[in-house]
Formats: structure tokens, sequence, C-alpha cells
């Protein structure tokens, strides 16, 4: 039986995937690198770096250079959060986290961004949470498992207890790597090897993931 919900952040319960998007477009322009939603498709659920990577297509550049740049798209998206308030929460997360909080369900938000504990302080969701586990764990990134096992453990539940909820196909792949019950939101061509799919949480109940997920 599921006993944990595990979210991600960016596209799930909150639109930073957007911010992400303005951040690494504004650097790639300044780098004159060709970048726009269709290839951002590809950084979704994964490290900074590697997404760095990704944008740079085998373009040569030092670690230093690679440094600078990556801290340089932080600044940016830094910039754009901290405008952030809790009406920046998708339709559907925040009555999800309370119902869920009520049921007795533990709930983590297990993401790769190491800005996530500012990303939480401008949703003030924390009061609904039981633990959080971000890219500044000692842990690999997705789509290594090693982020959602952690969170198992902090929550004191086996992975066969965790229900994974996903918008990327890293975490997706994550997830079942971790041997977790996954759900998707979004298009199959992202998220379709999950066990279980949504567009969104748009009205999304505990009652109606029930009908759906036979192990609620």
């Amino acid at each position: 039986m599921i006993r944990a919900f595990l979210f991600d952040l960016d596209g799930v319960l909150t639109d930073t995937s957007e911010f992400h998007y303005l951040g690494w477009k504004r650097l790639a322009d300044e780098l004159g690198l060709s970048f726009d939603r269709q290839k951002n498709e590809a950084l979704r659920g994964v490290s900074r770096r590697e997404s760095l990577l990704l944008l740079l297509n085998g373009r040569p550049a030092t670690e230093e250079e690679m440094n600078e740049w990556m801290e340089r798209k932080n600044r940016y998206y830094i910039e754009y959060v901290s405008r952030m308030t809790p009406e920046n929460l998708l339709p559907g997360a925040l009555e999800l986290l309370k119902e869920l909080h009520q049921a007795g369900y533990k709930v983590a938000i297990v993401s790769s961004s190491k800005n996530t504990p500012l990303v939480l302080e401008r949703l003030q969701i924390g009061e609904w949470l039981d633990a959080v586990v971000d890219g500044n764990a000692a842990a690999r990134s997705k789509p290594a498992p090693d982020l959602f096992l952690l969170a198992a453990e902090r929550l004191g539940v086996s992975p066969e207890e965790c229900l994974v909820v996903e918008d990327a196909e890293a975490g997706i792949a994550a997830g079942k790597a971790a041997g977790m019950c996954t759900l998707g939101l979004g298009p199959s061509e992202r998220v379709g090897s999950a066990d279980y799919q949504l567009p969104d949480l748009a009205g999304v109940t505990l009652g109606w993931l029930r009908e759906l997920i036979p192990d609620l």
C-alpha cells in the first residue's frame, strides 16, 4: 500500500520550469547558442551541470567557464524566483497537499534543484511537508534513484510504499529505478513510461486518485 507521496517541484506543484527556461535562454543568447522551448524539453528534471552540457551541445569549455556560466544562469533564475508568491502554485496543488496531510500520508518534495528551499519559502507550503530532498543533498541527481531513496529513508517508509509524482522523463526513470510507483503529469511523449498518467493536478482529489491507483 502507498503511504507516501514524493512530489517533484518544478512543473508539478509550481511553474518554476518557465523561470529555468528564461534563465537558460538568456544565457544561451549571451553565448551565441541556439536554444528554444523545444530544446528546453531535454533539460526537464536534470541537474544544472547536465543542463549546461546539453545546452553547449559539444561546444568545448573549460571547467572555469562552465562554473561561471552555471552561476550566471542561477543568478538569473533566482532573480525570477524571488518575485514568486503562493499564487504561483499550480491549480490543485495546495488543495491536494492539504488533503494528503490530513489523511495521514507522508509527503516529501524531491527536486534536483539546489534552489528548492528558496522556492518553498516563497510558496509557503512547508507546513504540509514531512521532508525535503533537493540538489544540495550528497547524492546523484535524477535519473539516478538516489534522491527518491533518500526521501523514503527520511520519511521512514520503504520504496514500495512510495508514489512518485513527476513531470519529467528523468524523474519517472528515477522513480522506477528506486522501485517506486510513478504518476506522470504531462504528455505521453514525456511521461508515457509512468505507471499512471494525468495531464496535471487541477481538480485532482485523493478520492479520485484512489480510483486511479488501487494501492492508495
